[in-house]
């Protein structure tokens, strides 16, 4: 049996919980040092180099996970570091056809594609909808939408961060208001203070949570009427899987894992037109979801 090290990249993001539930739930084949491992899998492809430097990486068969690439910041430095880790990598691991079409041209080597997992165990019904509200002062009788990532790139916390939609966001709330009435957002994440000028403007009333914990998250998901995904580059997201297991409707533009999991009809690039729909995570969830990864890690 092969023994596998997962790369975590320890900045409190969500390849750490990543990391955390594949450890705890695959104890069996997983070893807290490269040192002791057969494979390294480099979770967190964007940290790899510390490991090669400490000679960590010889000798080993590696997976890179390459969860998404944005096509306008693959400049010559991301591509020499491409260059540079496709040397150790043994394997790639992708989570979208996406990726896989990207990255493909760039490299000899196999690139798998294989699901995220949806963990039941984390995103999972706690309470009725209309208590949830009144809980975190969100408005009982309002139709509501949600997003619970981030805006801006970080170095002015205004410049909105364009593979993430932000601007999208904002112009679907503000042709939504037109058509059916004023929502109230519900924001959670950080940086979310491009949405928040722009909800200001339109005079949109939002509830904030800034950077609350996954529990807390998990309740502000069934608080909501819809979650609208209006990125331009993702590898998931994540809050697809969440709203599958949360049973919250949502409209998405193509990216990511949108395909996997919903029908055409909710998937449009002006997600004005699209329908809402929860999506189909059943065939994520665990320990099915686990046992691609387990399989590749066996047959390396």
């Amino acid at each position: 049996m092969n023994r596998v090290y997962v790369l975590p990249p320890k900045e409190d993001w969500i390849v750490d919980r990543f990391v955390k539930e594949w450890t705890e739930d695959n104890a069996d084949i997983t070893v807290p040092t490269p040192v002791q491992a057969d494979i390294v899998w480099l979770l967190a492809d964007w940290c790899w180099l510390g490991l090669a430097r400490a000679g960590l990486l010889t000798n080993k068969r590696v997976i890179t996970s390459v969860h998404h690439i944005v096509p306008e910041k693959f400049d010559p430095v991301a591509q020499h570091d491409f260059q540079l880790r496709d040397r150790v990598t043994t394997v790639y691991h992708v989570y979208n056809q996406r990726v896989h079409d990207f990255i493909r041209p760039l490299t000899s080597k196999p690139i798998h594609l294989i699901p995220y997992w949806a963990n039941q165990k984390i995103w999972q019904r706690t309470g009725d909808k209309l208590e949830l509200r009144r809980q975190y002062g969100v408005p009982e009788d309002a139709f509501v939408m949600g997003s619970f990532q981030r805006d801006t790139e970080g170095h002015d916390l205004k410049t909105p961060k364009f593979e993430k939609g932000p601007d999208l966001l904002a112009d679907y709330i503000e042709a939504y208001q037109a058509a059916h009435g004023t929502p109230h957002v519900l924001l959670a994440g950080w940086r979310r203070q491009y949405l928040i000028s722009r909800l200001e403007k339109a005079q949109v009333p939002f509830t904030y949570l800034e950077r609350p914990p996954h529990t807390v998250v998990n309740d502000l998901y069934q608080c909501l009427d819809l979650y609208p995904v209006t990125a331009r580059t993702e590898g998931g997201p994540q809050s697809l899987i969440e709203c599958g297991l949360l049973q919250v409707p949502v409209v998405s533009r193509p990216v990511g894992i949108a395909e996997q999991v919903l029908p055409p009809e909710a998937i449009k690039d002006n997600v004005f037109d699209a329908v809402p729909t929860i999506p189909n995570v059943d065939s994520m969830l665990l320990p099915r979801g686990y046992e691609p990864y387990r399989a590749l890690i066996e047959s390396l």
